[in-house]
């Protein structure tokens, strides 16, 4: 095969980017990889299309494995968080708990297989924008920390179940009223944010 560049000539190599046929006044070599004239001055001149920052896409499709989503858009923390409640979550549905608790739990395990690769998908597009993105238990782009707000609602719960204000029973039954306020409180948001 001949030289793309010298027609005359025969090739050595080719580049490792385009694929050209090189010979050896064409060939650049870079750590024992070879490329034309051509394709190292674009990899030199301009930055890496990689360069630290994720594909939304990827992220998405990892996302559906438990903590691979966050781990693939660096957030190592976020993984094993998200790990320790998928493995809590299948831990207590295994237990000898009533129906009403296998229901919530149930209900509470699809939610949450639902949010990982939405969340891995809007972390990734915040990074490649340049933006700083929403923390898990800090403040989003909205401004308010939802990790603060379920931590201390259910510190509250666990702590009127330990001085019996509320009682197990009680709460395996009337846990859908949870949902129900907190479908209330997004659809009183939209609202007031029109």
């Amino acid at each position: 095969m001949k030289c793309a560049v010298h027609a005359e000539v025969d090739s050595t190599g080719f580049c490792r980017n385009c694929g050209k046929a090189l010979c050896p006044q064409c060939t650049r070599e870079v750590q024992g990889a070879l490329y034309c004239e051509e394709c190292l001055a674009k990899l030199v001149s301009s930055p890496q299309a990689r360069g630290g920052h994720p594909n939304p896409g990827a992220a998405f499709g990892l996302g559906w494995v438990p903590g691979l989503g966050a781990v693939y858009n660096g957030e190592y923390v976020k993984a094993l968080i998200h790990v320790l409640i998928f493995g809590g979550i299948i831990a207590l549905l295994n237990t000898d708990i009533s129906g009403g608790y296998q229901a919530m739990l149930g209900i509470l395990l699809g939610a949450f297989c639902i949010y990982m690769p939405f969340e891995a998908l809007n972390t990734a597009r915040a990074i490649r924008a340049g933006k700083k993105p929403s923390s898990f238990m800090g403040e989003g782009e909205s401004g308010r920390p939802t990790g603060a707000y379920v931590l201390i609602g259910l510190g509250v719960l666990f702590l009127l179940f330990n001085f019996d204000v509320l009682h197990f029973e009680w709460f395996g039954r009337g846990w859908p009223l949870i949902l129900i306020a907190l479908g209330a409180y997004l659809l009183w948001c939209r609202m007031k944010g029109r």
